[in-house]
């Protein structure tokens, strides 16, 4: 989209228009058109000799901004923001619309950094989590015996659904301190133990960010962002990849930052839960045909911090429900079903992954035929646990599992399809 005037975005604190820099002021005084949310706009003062249009954001505000601007392209438009534009911010959304070059960017102190300086918390120690729009179970994920979060609230009921989710988690004595308005006058500072949690939301200030200090009461298993969770972290109809096999199926996934990953035959959904607990911006589609256990994914991503996980049905017939492309993909059942394999290798781009689990006769010798064609690695694992019997332990072994992980290269049978793509 091309626009005349550069986008000026002022970032506003809590302490509205007497906390805006001078050259922010000169900024907002020399704009023709002001767009805000209604509380924001009522932060800059009115000026009798001066003709701005004052513009509220509608809703849905996202796909209504081309039309804003278009309408506007002509003018001196500044936006108004909450804290840093830059960070959670319509900054972000604007550089994406417009371009860089379109949008002048006058930051204000964002609310983790004056969080971070009333808490006495260096910022780069702190994990943040924002729940703005977002299920408060989200949080669960960062939940670790000795994090501190600083939690972006979604409203006054935040932090009373953040503690109920702390006490249920194992984590009842976790300190929250609940920081609103900040900035302000009128900032206010509530403090209490997870567990003890009893203000009603009407008595917190809808603009807040939680503060979470983490103490496990020791009853829950340990849960960190490394993969191979316990499996007693699961519930479910025992239906899962077991927790040594599942890390070293991660550990061939490799999951990256911002990375998709679809699963196949999600059982409890461990693999697709783990891969997204790797980092928050890892995102992940299981395919799960048995409704009771879509449920018990559902219900395993809920509790594990991990609710955004997509959960559809047959594979690899649902697969044309899904706009984007994998960066890998994991097949943990269904390979000998026909069709599986073409169907999961044609959706993989070149330089994405596949890893896939077999545990019967029938599906091994499938995945030796495709590590023949394609190459990549073959593993055959096996673990042994140790177990009772009378009064001694023996060795129980498992199910051996034979693991083939291949990323996709260009072939020439490749190169061929694209061509014939290319010339339609």
């Amino acid at each position: 989209m091309i626009v005349r005037e550069p986008v000026v975005v002022v970032g506003l604190g809590a302490d509205g228009w007497d906390g805006l820099s001078d050259a922010a002021k000169r900024a907002v005084q020399g704009a023709q058109v002001l767009m805000g949310s209604p509380r924001q706009l009522e932060l800059i003062p009115r000026i009798d000799d001066q003709s701005v249009d004052r513009i509220v954001w509608p809703t849905p505000m996202i796909p209504a901004l081309p039309g804003l601007f278009e309408a506007n392209a002509d003018r001196h438009v500044c936006v108004l923001a909450s804290g840093d534009p830059m960070f959670h911010g319509i900054g972000v959304t604007l550089v994406r619309l417009l371009g860089a070059d379109n949008v002048r960017v006058f930051t204000h102190p964002s609310s983790v950094a004056l969080a971070s300086a009333r808490m006495g918390w260096a910022s780069a120690d702190v994990e943040l989590v924002s729940l703005v729009n977002r299920s408060a179970s989200t949080a669960l994920a960062a939940v670790t015996a000795g994090a501190r979060l600083l939690i972006l609230s979604n409203g006054s009921a935040t932090p009373g659904e953040v503690a109920a989710l702390l006490a249920e988690a194992g984590f009842g004595r976790s300190v929250l301190t609940v920081l609103g308005q900040l900035g302000s006058p009128t900032e206010s500072r509530t403090v209490a133990l997870a567990q003890d949690w009893d203000i009603d939301s009407a008595d917190v200030d809808a603009l807040n960010i939680v503060a979470v200090e983490c103490v496990s009461d020791g009853t829950r298993p340990r849960l960190t962002r490394t993969p191979g969770l316990p499996d007693a972290a699961f519930s479910g109809d025992g239906q899962m990849t077991k927790q040594e096999i599942r890390a070293l199926t991660l550990c061939a996934l490799a999951p990256a930052p911002g990375e998709y990953l679809w699963d196949i035959g999600g059982g409890s959904g461990t693999i697709a839960i783990e891969w997204m607990r790797t980092h928050p911006r890892c995102t992940a589609t299981t395919f799960e045909r048995v409704p009771s256990r879509v449920s018990q994914i559902e219900t395993n991503a809920r509790a594990l911090g991990v609710p955004a996980l997509d959960v559809l049905g047959t594979a690899p017939e649902s697969f044309a429900e899904v706009r984007r492309s994998p960066d890998a993909i994991f097949i943990g059942g269904g390979v000998t079903q026909p069709g599986m394999l073409d169907a999961c290798w044609s959706a993989l781009d070149i330089g994405s992954r596949l890893v896939a689990n077999a545990v019967t006769a029938e599906s091994e010798a499938l995945l030796l035929e495709w590590f023949t064609r394609y190459g990549g690695t073959l593993r055959r694992l096996q673990v042994q646990r140790a177990e009772p019997l009378g009064t001694f332990n023996v060795w129980r072994p498992q199910l051996p599992v034979v693991q083939w992980s291949v990323t996709k290269k260009l072939t020439l049978e490749d190169s061929v399809d694209k061509s014939e793509e290319n010339s339609k």
